[in-house]
């Protein structure tokens, strides 16, 4: 184990013999860290944390403070971070809350950028990138592949789904669907993720497909309702592989609590 001589680390930590760790930097009690993992100068890793292998965590990020939540009273919530994350300079995640789940989990694969702050019974998927400033809220969600630009901001309870994008400076209030493309404040959609969609190997069909379910989701004009029923018909024309993602679409429109950003 590569520890600087001048770091801090609680004897109950459980870190693997391959884990780094540079200088000045804290880890408390509760913490475990798997091998291959780099946690550079000035972090401070707290509460009940789980970091997987091959991480790297730049220079005076806060991983597993208390959530920013008046109601938490020091219950044993957590914090999971998955494999092969790339943790920028000043990010801050924080634990879980007895109101929702008890944890926040990140992962894997994901880029994270300076600044990024994700509150408590945050979770976010794996392959994603967080450019710097983006700001999650409390409860969370962000789907796989998913891009934040430069300072998103999220409202708590608020839900991203799959493979959909942000501008810089977007603000969300409200859900947004799998795939689709949006930026402002307040955010508006505009189209899907189409290049993104390209280069992780969607089929020239399958892009046409969710084209389409976007087109009577936001430009056909229908209530909601109507675009269900909608895509419901435009599915069952679709080979297969064509027609999951249309569902994919469809079912979100379904599970969403706050609206959807239309």
């Amino acid at each position: 184990m590569s520890i600087h001589p001048t770091a801090v680390i609680d004897p109950k930590a459980n870190l693997d013999s391959s884990v780094e760790v540079g200088p000045y930097s804290v880890i408390g009690p509760n913490v475990n860290i798997g091998a291959g993992s780099k946690i550079g100068p000035h972090v401070v890793i707290d509460g009940h944390t789980t970091i997987g292998r091959d991480n790297k965590l730049f220079q005076f990020s806060s991983i597993g403070g208390a959530p920013q939540d008046k109601k938490y009273a020091g219950e044993p919530t957590r914090l999971e971070i998955g494999d092969r994350n790339v943790i920028r300079e000043f990010c801050t995640f924080n634990l879980g809350t007895t109101q929702d789940g008890g944890v926040t989990t990140v992962g894997n694969d994901n880029w994270i950028m300076a600044y990024v702050h994700l509150a408590h019974d945050c979770h976010v998927g794996s392959n994603t990138i967080f450019a710097n400033n983006a700001q999650l809220a409390g409860h969370v969600h962000i789907g796989d592949w998913v891009i934040l630009g430069g300072f998103t901001n999220i409202h708590q309870f608020c839900r991203v789904g799959s493979h959909a994008m942000t501008g810089m400076g977007t603000t969300l209030t409200q859900d947004v669907p799998p795939f689709v493309m949006l930026s402002g404040n307040p955010a508006a959609a505009h189209g899907i993720n189409a290049e993104g969609l390209k280069r992780r190997g969607f089929s020239r069909e399958q892009i046409a497909a969710i084209r389409q379910a976007y087109k009577l989701i936001y430009k056909s004009g229908l209530t909601l309702e109507e675009a269900k029923s909608a895509l419901d018909t435009e599915q069952a024309a679709l080979a297969a592989s064509e027609a999951m993602h249309m569902q994919a679409m469809r079912s979100f429109l379904d599970t969403t609590t706050r609206g959807i950003v239309r």
